[in-house]
């Protein structure tokens, strides 16, 4: 693909950091959006990837600072929108029976109404182009059944429906929408938890690997999404998880 514009949002730690670190390193100007507005927090990067990072503070729940940010980076740039990657997400858990409804509609709107939101507004850049990718985050979650986590089971499932009906509708203007669903992944946010206590011991005896993945993993994988070659490959989930949710 040629190079442009990749928008990232949650861009500034675990994996979006990567992602926008891996994006850059291969030509891409990455869109770094995130709440605080700091760029990625990546160590050792090369000032050449580095230069290619445009941090902006925006809220993915707040339309207008989205749809603002989006138009006032690819007029700062002035090269053509090549993508999205929705990767802004929040996880919390709580008991099902006493879940308030409202803490419900926040994760769904966090982790899934957000991400549609960011496709309708990326979608005519993209189509103005001649198409684009989006990817959007999920999570292993979607097909899991997880005590604890109705919500956001639940709202990652939504991601991956939310993929499939956008491949399909928006094919037509050359854009491809694809959901990577990542199993365990260590990042600078949760390193020490997977690394020592229970946490690790649980996740040697679960995952074939016996070891989490690594956020340049999952980054890798988005990248290679936006090479020439994968024209086909479109609409559907791709699990990132070492195999465990498929070992018994």
């Amino acid at each position: 693909m040629e190079q442009g514009l990749i928008y990232v949002t949650g861009a500034s730690r675990g994996i979006g950091a990567m992602i926008s670190c891996e994006l850059a390193s291969r030509g891409f100007e990455v869109g770094c959006l995130s709440r605080s507005g700091d760029r990625p927090h990546v160590d050792n990067v090369a000032a050449d990837i580095a230069a290619r990072w445009h941090p902006v503070a925006c809220d993915v729940m707040d339309d207008k600072a989205l749809k603002d940010a989006m138009e006032a980076l690819r007029g700062k740039l002035g090269v053509p929108v090549r993508g999205l990657v929705n990767n802004a997400g929040l996880h919390t858990e709580a008991p099902t029976i006493d879940l308030p409804m409202d803490e419900f509609r926040k994760l769904m709107d966090i982790n899934a109404v957000s991400v549609l939101r960011a496709c309708q507004l990326v979608h005519p850049l993209l189509k103005d182009n001649g198409g684009g990718v989006i990817v959007n985050i999920g999570s292993f979650y979607d097909r899991l059944g997880v005590k604890r986590n109705v919500s956001y089971c639940a709202s990652k499932a939504a991601v991956g429906a939310i993929t499939r009906c956008l491949a399909v509708e928006w094919a037509k203007d050359g854009i491809r929408v694809i959901d990577i669903a990542p199993g365990y992944i260590a990042t600078d946010l949760n390193r020490e938890a997977m690394e020592s206590g229970p946490l690790r011991a649980y996740l040697e005896k679960r995952i074939p690997r016996r070891s989490p993945g690594t956020a340049r993993d999952v980054a890798v994988l988005v990248a290679a999404l936006f090479q020439d070659g994968m024209e086909f490959l479109t609409g559907e989930t791709i699990y990132i998880d070492g195999a465990q949710s498929v070992s018994i």
